[in-house]
């Protein structure tokens, strides 16, 4: 197999920094000693998942899909330190080449990988996230494709640019803080793959793939069976899209790609040779490395990774199964979000317990709503007095965590609204329930310091029609 020279500005599209990163990292930390005295990481959060259709908040203008016009995204507050216990999240993201060599400015993101890595029980999971899952994009872009997210944050300079805006888009579909991202250019993750001597991949069927453009010249065609692939086609592997089950096979691959460099690296005894060489490489590949991790965080995520067991790794996509194909109003396909189907895949993945879902058959939903203690504000939008009161009073005889300083007023509004902060699926199913509420006035704003985990802003449907007392 002939190697041809990659350009390094082709970023990578089957974004496999982390095990990349990770595994020099290993061995870095081996041959420099380096030890760092803290992590600033924070807990893993609660559920939140975006809705699937653009419903609006009381009193929102129609969001404009793809829109420009953009508000800062906060920055949130600064993280507690780690506490040697809390899930460490990490968003690969790989950016699309066609728009670098079509001399696009502000690049799409063409690979979604949410890595997860609990210190605790030495558990791993990986969720790849569909480019086109159609999502409500933050700081006022309304609903898009999930990979335009990168390209709004770098286009309408963002703090943190394109990567904080896709790590926020996508810790508001999947209620998951994210604390880290990373990107990896074609020339790094080559280099390093034929450092350790290419990776062994099970093909499951013929495929072609192509090592570097478009041209006849670089297709090659791969058998099924068990073979060992350089760097150059190990990438194009992960990267070829036309096969039966396009973007869902593509990811798979991504998956399958990532563990074969974890095997590779575990399986054999490269420590003499990488040690060597681990000033030489990190010079080389930390030039292709795009990440807001410092080099000692790294070299702690590895020493954590290192450890977790291959069956302690957790894998899945967002497939079929979890979204609607649709189109846009612009006439696009897309994938629309079912928001309980990827909110029990979030939970199989990244709990402890698996999916959280199997206990609904064994509790009622108004017990896993009291569990859950989401706090409850009330407003009222009804404008009849003591309406907010009253419904307070009424959640509190119910269990429900309702504090009587959590009242107020809003807007008027004709339909009763619930507006989950901080992703409480239970409280919200039962609210809804409860209250009579349509799915359409249901919205998740994302907001971890918010006063309250769930507002219910009361409209003239509950005022003239409700079951309290």
């Amino acid at each position: 197999m002939k190697m041809t020279s990659v350009s390094p500005r082709k970023l990578l599209g089957s974004a496999l920094f982390l095990l990349v990163a990770a595994a020099l990292a290993v061995f870095v930390f081996r041959f420099t000693r380096s030890m760092v005295t803290s992590w600033e990481f924070t807990d893993i959060g609660g559920i939140r998942i975006v809705t699937p259709t653009p419903t609006l908040r009381p009193g929102e203008p129609t969001p404009t899909p793809g829109g420009s016009a953009a508000q800062p995204v906060p920055q949130g507050p600064t993280p507690e330190p780690w506490d040697g216990a809390s899930r460490v999240n990490v968003l690969l993201i790989g950016l699309d080449y066609r728009d670098w060599e079509a001399g696009e400015d502000a690049p799409r993101s063409d690979t979604m990988i949410l890595l997860s890595l609990d210190p605790l029980t030495k558990n791993a999971a990986m969720l790849s996230i569909p480019r086109d899952l159609w999502v409500n994009i933050p700081g006022g872009f309304g609903y898009g494709k999930i990979n335009t997210a990168y390209s709004l944050g770098e286009a309408n300079q963002l703090p943190g640019g394109g990567p904080e805006l896709a790590m926020k888009t996508v810790e508001s579909v999947l209620g998951i803080p994210i604390q880290y991202y990373a990107q990896v250019d074609f020339g790094a993750f080559v280099r390093f793959i034929d450092e350790i001597g290419g990776v062994k991949l099970d093909v499951p069927e013929p495929i072609t793939i192509d090592l570097v453009g478009s041209g006849k010249e670089t297709k090659k065609k791969l058998k099924p069976g068990v073979q060992t692939l350089p760097g150059e086609w190990a990438l194009a592997y992960a990267r070829a899209r036309y096969t039966e089950g396009g973007d869902f096979d593509r990811a798979r691959r991504q998956q399958q790609v990532i563990l074969a460099i974890r095997d590779r690296i575990l399986a054999f005894d490269m420590a003499p040779t990488l040690v060597a060489k681990a000033p030489q490489l990190y010079a080389e590949l930390s030039s292709g490395i795009r990440t807001n991790m410092t080099l000692d965080q790294a070299i702690q995520l590895a020493w954590l990774a290192k450890d977790i067991p291959e069956e302690n790794i957790r894998h899945g996509i967002i497939g079929e199964e979890h979204v609607i194909f649709a189109k846009s109003p612009e006439g696009l396909d897309i994938l629309k979000p079912i928001p309980e189907k990827i909110r029990i895949l979030r939970d199989e993945l990244f709990t402890t317990e698996g999916a959280l879902s199997p206990a609904a058959a064994q509790q009622s939903l108004e017990d896993l709503a009291k569990a859950e203690g989401a706090r409850i504000m009330v407003l009222n939008g009804a404008y009849v007095t003591g309406l907010a009161g009253r419904t307070s009073e009424y959640l509190r005889s119910l269990g429900l965590n309702a504090p009587e300083d959590l009242l107020g007023n809003t807007e008027a509004v004709a339909y009763t609204w619930v507006i989950d902060h901080t992703g409480n699926p239970y409280t919200v199913q039962y609210l809804m329930n409860l209250m009579n509420v349509s799915p359409n006035n249901f919205r998740v704003r994302y907001d971890p310091n918010a006063q309250a985990d769930i507002e219910i802003w009361l409209g003239s449907d509950w005022a003239t029609n409700n079951a309290m007392p």
